[in-house]
């Protein structure tokens, strides 16, 4: 992700209209993602001081998160992801389950980029053992996505089903249009773009080395 000043990433509350992860009809999952925080912390004993010196996101930030009063961007949810050694998707998981799920897009819980042009959504159940993801990118006109380094070992395989998505890792673009699919070690910083006048879609399978459970 771009090292932008981190309160400029701030949105102003879940349903807000600057940029929050979380769309106005969904505002619940921000307890989700609070709760989550706070089990997280407590499992490694970790105070809200020592986690934003990890981070590098700011204390107050961390504590209107963790009460649920605010929704993080993409990239303050990664940064936060990436001290404590888990997947973006442990902030989303509730800890229940049964064998079949179905996921009804009304249901869905979204992350957005800040400007609200980058939109990811969790084509998986976010509890049980796993170490594959499947998501659903959406990518308007001009988006530019910069993301973090993921876990080590961590790969990325996106198919683009709509649309022109431009993909930059290990200093080299890569251009993709409709049905045309890149696989890529995503353990180190990357960029989606959408580099049209038109909106983009693709389906994202990420990989991590050793399996997760949250």
């Amino acid at each position: 992700m771009t090292a932008e000043r981190l309160d400029r990433e701030m949105p102003v509350a879940a349903g807000g209209s600057s940029g929050a992860v979380l769309p106005e009809s969904d505002d619940h999952v921000a307890a989700v993602v609070g709760g989550n925080l706070h089990r997280l912390r407590a499992q490694k004993n970790l105070s809200l001081e020592g986690l934003a010196k990890l981070s590098g996101v700011s204390r107050a930030m961390l504590g209107q998160i963790e009460l649920g009063k605010s929704a993080p961007t993409i990239k303050v949810l990664w940064r936060i992801a990436v001290a404590f050694g888990v997947p973006v998707s442990a902030f989303l998981a509730r800890h229940a389950g049964s064998a079949v799920r179905v996921l009804r897009p009304a249901d869905a819980k979204l992350l957005r980029s800040r400007d609200g042009k980058f939109t990811s959504r969790a084509l998986f159940p976010l509890n049980g053992p796993r170490n594959v993801e499947f998501y659903e990118l959406r990518l308007e006109a001009r988006c530019i996505e910069r993301a973090l380094a993921h876990p080590p070992g961590t790969t990325e395989n996106l198919l683009v089903a709509r649309g022109v998505v431009e993909i930059d890792v290990g200093g080299e673009s890569y251009r993709l249009g409709a049905g045309d699919a890149v696989f890529f070690a995503a353990d180190v910083p990357h960029v989606y773009r959408n580099p049209d006048d038109d909106s983009a879609l693709a389906y994202l399978v990420m990989t991590y080395a050793e399996s997760v459970n949250y």
